[in-house]
């Protein structure tokens, strides 16, 4: 737990990549694999993650991202992109791969199908994009934590238009919605940022015991 704790207190939001140092194939996989092992509502993950390698679709998005540098100059940009319909198509596929993966019936799971597409079609549309959403950022948390293990830099960013990335990526016809964005790789040694002190509210005043 002290080699958590120390880098935790290492990773920051890096302002400035270095663009000639790229990940590792093997450190995406396990990257990759962090974001598949996050928790998540039911454990139905409503999102998908785009990993975005193309030079020239990075330079199409970096505009809609407030012309950020990372956006280009990251060793791989990530997009969290929220599903827009968790259906009872959706939730009985899930169930599904859940009887498939335990090898046991799908009508053992069945009743708890039925009670999740019921909790979750009596959401308004609205909600059930908000519903999804969080559900983009636990996966978020799964990978700042594992790539801080690595000592692989991300830049976990909001600044960006979502309408603009979903018309570039295509995503309006996926049924799916850019919800957020992570920019991974290595910082540059000319970012400043990473000698700031890190600025958190004290232990005595986050937290309450009742």
């Amino acid at each position: 737990m002290s080699t958590f704790i120390e880098n935790q207190n290492w990773r920051y939001a890096t302002k400035k990549f270095n663009s000639d140092k790229k990940i590792s194939n093997s450190d995406l996989e396990i990257l990759k694999e962090a974001i598949q092992l996050s928790s998540s509502s039911y454990g139905l993950q409503p999102y998908k993650v785009l990993i975005i390698e193309n030079e020239e679709i990075r330079k199409q998005l970096q505009p809609a991202s407030w012309g950020q540098s990372q956006i280009t100059d990251a060793s791989h940009l990530l997009v969290f992109a929220s599903e827009t319909n968790v259906d009872a198509e959706y939730i009985t596929r899930y169930a599904e791969n859940m009887a498939k993966t335990r090898n046991i019936p799908f009508d053992s799971v069945k009743g708890y199908a039925e009670f999740m597409i019921g909790n979750i079609a009596s959401l308004t549309p609205e909600k059930q994009i908000i519903w999804a959403q969080k559900q983009a950022y636990l996966a978020l948390g799964n990978l700042l934590n594992a790539a801080a293990e690595l000592k692989i830099d991300v830049t976990p960013m909001e600044g960006f238009l979502p309408e603009q990335y979903n018309e570039i990526l295509g995503l309006k016809e996926k049924g799916l919605h850019a919800t957020l964005v992570a920019t991974i790789g290595y910082r540059h040694e000319e970012d400043e940022t990473q000698h700031y002190a890190k600025v958190r509210k004290p232990i005595t005043e986050l937290f309450e015991t009742i």
